[in-house]
């Protein structure tokens, strides 16, 4: 297993370089490491995997009842969703099927749900139903006053979205995919012997082959390859967590009536037993704008007041802000250039989470067409991915493994009840955290209602301890 995030990179040339270690960009590198014959590299920017687009996720395992009918993402996402869902069953990734209730508030708003039922039938989302605002409230009775009625969409679901993208690389990484960390792609061009040649910050690395998975720098990427497809328009999405305490208020995703600028504010439960209250959805310049800002969050704070008056006067324990790939496009920006070895796969929405095992299916289809043998195929080693989700058993509540190992009942986090066990295992893992935001993400360790006031320092001990083991050794 190699993970390198220093020095230089390896000298010989790759058969296939993906950019960018997202959730798509994670899924290509794993659905390419069940060709052992492949030599794969997986380039990532940053200290981390899913550091990008995949960090402001909206954590939905969608449908795809309202993509355009027709497009590459309607297809991508209704076979995304099957995947995602046989693998998280597989892995131990949490998902909960909740459902969706996209609400009507208004007369105009209610006539478009029947349209809205109709476009989900034409995805193959065949079990949608309009509720009446009797049957509404009965669904959501603590839902603001003036709903009219709803869309209900009970195939909607909440998911981890790190731990998908950790799964995906993780077995990628075991199988035999190296992945260098903070290497960003700075130059790429084609070498006399036809390889791509790309200059990172960690030096030159050559592939035969090369996935553009690079997200909101995947058009500057394909511009270094001559082409002008697209271009990605960082779209900033903020978000309010509330605290688990707000979590009996709602038991659906509560969805607005779409518009042109997505799919609007939303307040969905999450798996960990939080809410979320978000995203806005600002189109800007600066693709590093991941602030938060006070008029964003209080324009929240006024749409949250109207769908679920209650959750506003709950405790906030997060607040957070992404940017996503927005390219004016209604559909997947996908392309194969066979003469040049390459495939863009730019412009994918927060949908991506939801079809990123499709799409790598997908990309990796596209390679092969432009004449790279694949050879034999081997599934990946099984993988069981440790448990965040509160729908679940967690290390602390089973006696048995308490039993066999006495560190997984020795709580480092009392707020979100993360063991000493469950840190350890994180940070010796394949792809360990480099930063206490990544090993918060890997056990929620810190990310509870005091946000790290009480086990701060005993979680950073352990950090620390780990990093300068990890020097010695």
């Amino acid at each position: 297993m190699t993970v390198t995030a220093q020095g230089p990179l390896p000298t010989g040339s790759y058969d296939v370089a993906v950019v960018g270690a997202g959730v798509v960009g994670c899924a290509v590198a794993r659905e390419l490491a069940r060709h052992p014959r492949l030599r794969i590299a997986l380039v990532e920017a940053q200290d981390d995997v899913g550091q990008g687009t995949s960090k402001a996720n909206t954590a939905i395992l969608h449908t795809g009842f309202d993509a355009a009918p027709g497009t590459l993402e309607a297809r991508l996402v209704h076979e995304g969703y099957e995947r995602l869902g046989a693998y998280a069953a597989e892995t131990g990734i949490p998902v909960e099927r909740v459902g969706a209730l996209l609400v009507a508030w208004d007369a105009e708003q209610l006539a478009a749900l029947p349209e809205l039922a109709q476009k989900a039938e034409r995805n193959g989302c065949h079990d949608t139903s309009l509720l009446g605002p009797d049957e509404l409230y009965a669904r959501e009775p603590r839902l603001g006053p003036g709903a009219l009625g709803a869309l209900h969409v009970p195939g909607e679901s909440i998911i981890c979205p790190w731990t998908t993208t950790l799964a995906y690389a993780t077995q990628a990484v075991r199988a035999g995919v190296d992945l260098h960390l903070n290497a960003k792609v700075e130059r790429a061009h084609r070498g006399t012997g036809e390889d791509h040649l790309l200059q990172t910050t960690r030096g030159v690395l050559s592939a035969r082959r090369l996935v553009n998975a690079a997200g909101l720098h995947a058009d500057t990427l394909d511009r270094l390859l001559g082409h002008e497809d697209f271009t990605v328009t960082p779209r900033r999405g903020q978000l309010l967590v509330y605290d688990k305490l707000a979590r009996p208020l709602v038991r659906h995703i509560l969805l607005p009536v779409p518009t042109a600028l997505g799919k609007g504010v939303l307040v969905a439960p999450t798996v960990y037993g939080n809410v979320l209250l978000g995203p806005t959805a600002e189109d800007l310049d600066d693709k590093r704008a991941t602030g938060s800002t006070a008029d964003g969050l209080a324009g929240l704070r006024d749409k949250g007041r109207r769908v679920l008056p209650d959750l506003v006067d709950e405790e906030v324990t997060a607040v957070y802000a992404g940017l996503r790939a927005a390219t004016g496009q209604e559909d997947y920006r996908i392309a194969v250039h066979p003469e040049q070895g390459y495939v863009t796969v730019g412009g994918i929405r927060s949908t991506g989470l939801t079809a990123s095992l499709a799409i790598a299916a997908h990309v990796t289809g596209l390679l092969q067409d432009t004449g790279l043998d694949l050879g034999p195929v081997r599934e990946p080693q099984p993988l069981t991915m440790p448990n965040l989700g509160e729908a679940f058993p967690r290390p602390y509540q089973r006696p048995e493994l308490i039993a066999a190992d006495p560190e997984y009942g020795t709580l480092v986090c009392h707020c979100e009840r993360v063991s000493r066990g469950e840190i350890r295992d994180a940070l010796a893992g394949p792809v360990p955290p480099r930063s206490l935001e990544g090993l918060r993400r890997r056990t929620r360790a810190r990310a509870g209602r005091c946000q790290g006031f009480y086990c701060g320092a005993a979680v950073r001990e352990l950090f620390e301890s780990a990093q300068n083991e990890g020097i010695r050794t």
